[in-house]
């Protein structure tokens, strides 16, 4: 599968992807004791995931494929009032994609009214606690799903927007629908497979899912959870997802990929904190975005920030305070997929950086 847009070049060296509920006394070397087939369908991952056992839980860029540079021009021209008009909103100083002006294929013109509108769009999409609505399920158990969706990512080497979306089409799924524990895994499998179609180049199969689950569910079932998540989400699944607004507000301080990927680090961990998935998307990537600000000494949230995210410091102090405290929590062992993957150089070895002081973030915090 050719990889691009954010793929990692190679998956983590010796990473596999443990049972869900695995103790943290299980040896890592040699992975889950799980049944082998007699060989993976095309396409697969080299590695074999087992059907997890959830009741051990205890507790945009747009891109227009084949079109020219030529082309871009053309449209441009052709829609000149247009442009103009957007420009002369923007001050000067904010002004982040008139470099891109000549590539038709970032959609320069329109690029700060495209995330405006995922930003409307946003609303549509606010969750809140659903999990007392869940009689059979509890945080400890979405933690470990969530992790569990990482270590597929890896190892189909997905894009870390299907990985994103998945969790969001997972969670939207469960705030509506009871779920049984045992169900879960089935749940998060299918979200994946939705999300591949709609994010991947050349998106897994069936088979390949039915794979890694070590073929503990059917064909039929998977492809009915299918049918039932879009129908029970009216086949909505173009939701605004922390990811791409991440991407865009470093854009606008031209951060470095080492600074970029520390957020991209706080923004995966979050997935797994039940607190907060009623967050806005593009909030949390502004929390995420500033404390690796912070933590690389890059200055605080800066005008063109605000201008671009929509966001005052006052905004995103709770959610920085909440991320602070997620990541200064004592590392569960069931829940090491995020950190060892983004221990590895590929991800410049972030996970391994120590946490700012709080008084420094604090300062940034209440500074304007």
């Amino acid at each position: 599968m050719p990889l691009s847009r954010g793929k990692k070049q190679a998956a983590t060296a010796g990473s596999k992807i443990p049972k869900l509920g695995a103790t943290s006394t299980e040896n890592q070397d040699e992975g889950p004791q799980v049944k082998r087939s007699s060989s993976p369908p095309h396409g697969a991952p080299k590695k074999r995931t087992a059907f997890i056992d959830i009741t051990n839980a205890h507790k945009v860029q747009i891109s227009i494929p084949g079109r020219k540079k030529e082309a871009g021009k053309k449209a441009v021209k052709k829609t000149g009032s247009t442009s103009v008009s957007a420009k002369n909103q923007i001050p000067k100083e904010f002004d982040i994609d008139s470099d891109n002006s000549e590539d038709g294929y970032l959609c320069p013109e329109y690029a700060k009214d495209i995330f405006d509108y995922l930003k409307q769009r946003e609303e549509k999409f606010i969750l809140c606690d659903y999990m007392p609505k869940q009689p059979s399920l509890n945080p400890e158990m979405r933690a470990i799903l969530v992790d569990w969706l990482v270590e597929v990512q890896e190892n189909f080497e997905l894009y870390h927007e299907t990985l994103y979306l998945a969790v969001k089409i997972s969670d939207h799924y469960l705030s509506k629908t009871p779920v049984h524990r045992e169900m879960l895994q089935l749940v998060g499998s299918t979200a994946m497979l939705i999300a591949s179609k709609f994010e991947e180049r050349s998106p897994p199969c069936v088979d390949d899912f039915l794979y890694i689950c070590d073929d503990a569910y059917k064909r039929e079932e998977l492809i009915s959870m299918e049918v039932n998540i879009l129908q029970t989400l009216s086949f909505d699944i173009s939701i605004p997802i922390p990811y791409r607004f991440l991407r865009r507000y470093a854009k606008c301080v031209s951060a470095g990929m080492d600074t970029l990927t520390l957020a991209r680090y706080y923004c995966e961990m979050s997935l797994m904190d039940m607190d907060l998935v009623p967050e806005r998307g593009s909030l949390l990537a502004s929390a995420c975005l500033l404390m690796a600000l912070v933590t690389k000494d890059l200055g605080g949230w800066s005008p063109i920030l605000q201008f671009h995210s929509g966001y005052q410091t006052s905004d995103l102090a709770p959610v920085v305070r909440r991320l602070y405290l997620m990541l200064v929590a004592p590392a569960d062992d069931k829940l090491r997929a995020i950190r060892n993957k983004y221990s590895h150089k590929v991800f410049f070895e972030v996970a391994s950086l120590p946490l700012v002081n709080i008084d420094i973030l604090e300062d940034a915090l209440t500074s304007q």
